[in-house]
């Protein structure tokens, strides 16, 4: 982990929180969390009344960067459909990158199975802000039930993001194939 002395206490922790609990899954202790981000147990529980706040809060603050790695920028902008269809060029992409370990969300939803967990609440809007920029998307291209479609996205989205097989082109032309049967232009 790259930490400064200079990060705050809350800083290290969320740090620490982000890179062990992507890599390591939401049941890494106190002890490990709070030795990584250099902070007493102490220190942490002033900071945040629990682990699952840590984890809340960690999953929070890397959603902007998240969503950001799968936008297209000004540059990339185009059609809507371009825009979906760079949402999983950068998905697959970023899925070949050695540190890869998924969707932190989806690992985090799965992992945890309680629906009220704090970490479960923020993972659940940073997908549900995925899939309404989809329909958002769907709509402007002119697919038939933008709805739908923004569901279907997801599920391929979220199978893409388990990590389960290499996708080389596959989410891609999967998604091509939907668009154009959605009649997405």
């Amino acid at each position: 982990m790259a930490t400064t002395d200079k990060a705050s206490p809350r800083d290290r922790l969320l740090e620490a929180a982000a890179e062990l609990f992507y890599r390591d899954g939401v049941s890494i202790g106190v002890e490990a969390l709070c030795r990584t981000a250099g902070v007493s147990k102490r220190s942490m529980y002033q900071l945040f009344d629990s682990k699952d706040e840590v984890l809340a809060a960690s999953l929070e603050r890397r959603a902007p960067g998240y969503a950001a790695q799968l936008t297209a920028g000004p540059y990339e902008a185009g059609t809507p459909r371009e825009r979906i269809l760079y949402v999983f060029e950068r998905a697959e992409k970023l899925s070949a990158e050695p540190e890869y370990q998924g969707c932190p969300y989806l690992a985090a939803l799965v992992e945890l199975k309680n629906p009220e967990h704090p970490a479960s609440l923020v993972a659940r809007a940073a997908k549900q802000q995925l899939q309404d920029s989809l329909r958002a998307q769907a709509e402007l291209g002119g697919a038939r039930d933008p709805e739908l479609l923004a569901r279907q996205l997801m599920l391929i989205f979220d199978g893409a993001g388990a990590r389960i097989e290499t996708l080389d082109g596959l989410t891609t032309a999967t998604v091509t194939t939907l668009l154009d049967a959605a009649g997405m232009q």
